[in-house]
């Protein structure tokens, strides 16, 4: 938005879609934002929010899909197949379908994708081993979207966030 796109705020609640797209609004205008609810765990409301999307801005030029769960925590000798199912659906296959989705792009020869993965898709965990092996999932699908797309002009990228650890000064009083 403060480089003059037109954006779309989605995620599961509508309510917290429209706090951020008004936030965005006050600071670069009305319309620089549009609030679009959507659980990335059904492919019909990813259609849906392409679609809204087509409809209220048009063409879309960029896709930042940012979205992921973790329901569990542990080993993942413990975890229950049905977290295991929802880890990689949620961050891997919902990823895929978006993708699938948004790629028009290809007929106007441009266009940038980017898939939060996480530094976590380095290593090895005793507690986030799912989620990992999920996140490791989406750069190898970030790099075959790549292969693919890249001759028709469109980017594919992997972010990889990571914990920091923020070691403050001993006189800041914050603990």
């Amino acid at each position: 938005a403060e480089q003059g796109a037109r954006v779309v705020v989605s995620s599961r609640k509508q309510d917290a879609c429209e706090v951020a797209a008004k936030s965005i609004n006050d600071q670069f205008g009305e319309g620089s934002a549009t609030a679009i609810a959507c659980n990335i765990g059904y492919k019909d409301q990813l259609q849906a929010l392409v679609d809204q999307t087509h409809e209220q801005l048009g063409k879309i030029d960029i896709l930042v899909s940012n979205g992921g769960v973790n329901p569990f925590y542990g080993p993942m000798s413990e975890i229950p197949d049905e977290a295991f199912d929802k880890i990689m659906n949620s961050n891997v296959r919902s990823n895929h379908w978006l993708c699938q989705m948004v790629l028009d792009m290809i007929a106007a020869g441009k266009g940038s994708i980017m898939i939060t993965a996480s530094t976590g898709a380095l290593g090895a965990s005793d507690t986030l081993g799912t989620y990992n092996i999920s996140k490791l999932a989406d750069i190898a699908l970030v790099r075959n979207l790549a292969l693919e797309n890249g001759p028709h002009g469109i980017r594919v990228n992997a972010i990889c966030p990571g914990v920091i650890k923020q070691i403050l000064p001993a006189h800041s009083g914050i603990t």
